[in-house]
């Protein structure tokens, strides 16, 4: 079994998701966007991308590893 990509080249490859702005953002649009994946092979994934660069690439987690990345900026 391969592994799966942790990115893709743009966001418009993940079709039918639902891009969600961080809480955190402000109005100068220096913020992430996030999004559950819905299509295979990416599944229950979730997609991070700039806010500034829609169409650009978009990183991927595990719902998992997600958690525990921002339960480290957490305090």
């Amino acid at each position: 079994m391969t592994a799966l990509p942790r990115n893709v080249p743009t966001s418009a490859d993940l079709l039918g998701v639902r891009w969600l702005r961080s809480s955190y953002s402000t109005g100068a649009n220096n913020c992430v966007e996030t999004a559950r994946t819905q299509s295979d092979p990416w599944t229950g994934l979730l997609a991070v991308r700039d806010s500034k660069n829609p169409a650009g690439p978009a990183l991927l987690f595990s719902p998992e590893s997600w958690a525990g990345f921002t339960a480290a900026f957490q305090s």
